[in-house]
């Protein structure tokens, strides 16, 4: 069974056409947004609830802890296995999710950089020394490229950028998958929207989010050593409420904030996958996206 990814900025509405193509296709879900890996972290990524996931199977959700640092290179093993698992049982992979990294190691099985924990080491305590945006200067002054790809408040991805500059002697993009067949030949489609409609959807979502709970879902998995999860505490939306927190707030002023780094995050989504030319796009706001995607699927 030919897989099919479904991929796009965040709230276009991937996770209800990926539910869609799963009934139609007789087919598992596999998860693509790097944060709803987490256990208890469901409210901030929108992870959909057990109840709504129509009885489909889903896989890597809820995998990790909060105080894992969460992986590309492990997921994109644990991921494939899921992905070949379900085809030797006869049934359509829908992988769905906007983890830009994470989708793209899996399609284009991106050969990681070694690492080594001493340089790690180091440029994670230069980090902690000087801080993010002038370790961010820093990188971009070595390697330029990667200064402009790599968001100024992504310590974890300066960090390994650095690197793998210091261990390879060779640009951060050097280590890059290369885009050509799909792994599997797996169908991509694009879903998204126009920009200020999606604006509106992501100004809905983050008030839902905030409404249906999310401080004290941050306040409970502070419990669980979020503090201590480089990644995790990082994620949108829970860095923020974390920052409110700190302050001395209730966590209430982080909604605009959120919103705002959302909207940041996705405008460098579209950026990303606009490049790759294997991506059906649909409009987010056609009838029957299915079916349009079904119809892509037989061509």
């Amino acid at each position: 069974m030919r897989p099919v990814a479904v991929i796009g900025p965040t709230g276009t509405g991937k996770s209800a056409l990926a539910l869609d193509l799963a009934e139609q296709l007789g087919g598992e879900i596999v998860n693509a947004d790097a944060m709803q890996l987490y256990r208890g972290m469901d409210i901030g990524t929108a992870k959909l609830p057990v109840a709504q996931r129509r009885g489909i199977p889903h896989h890597q959700l809820d995998v990790i802890d909060v105080t894992v640092n969460a992986s590309v290179a492990r997921y994109q093993e644990s991921a494939a296995a899921d992905i070949e698992a379900i085809m030797n049982r006869g049934a359509a992979p829908v992988i769905v999710g906007g983890s830009m990294l994470y989708i793209q190691s899996l399609l284009d099985q991106w050969s990681f950089p070694a690492t080594d924990p001493e340089v790690r080491a180091r440029w994670e305590a230069r980090l902690a020394e000087v801080g993010v945006a002038a370790l961010h200067a820093e990188l971009t002054r070595v390697d330029p490229q990667a200064g402009a790809s790599i968001l100024d408040s992504d310590g974890r991805r300066i960090v390994r950028a650095l690197e793998v500059v210091e261990l390879t002697g060779q640009p951060f993009a050097a280590s890059a998958p290369r885009i050509g067949t799909p792994r599997w030949d797996t169908a991509i489609i694009g879903l998204d929207w126009d920009t200020a409609v999606l604006d509106e959807r992501l100004q809905q979502r983050t008030e839902a989010m905030f409404d249906d709970g999310l401080v004290a879902e941050v306040t409970g998995l502070i419990a669980e050593g979020l503090r201590t999860g480089v990644t995790a505490s990082r994620a949108l939306g829970y860095a923020q409420v974390l920052a409110d927190l700190d302050a001395g707030g209730d966590g209430s002023s982080a909604r605009e904030p959120t919103f705002v780094g959302t909207r940041r995050y996705v405008r460098r989504q579209r950026s990303w996958f606009r490049r790759d030319h294997r991506v059906h796009w649909l409009d987010g706001s056609a009838a029957d996206l299915a079916k349009a995607a079904v119809a892509i699927l037989d061509k």
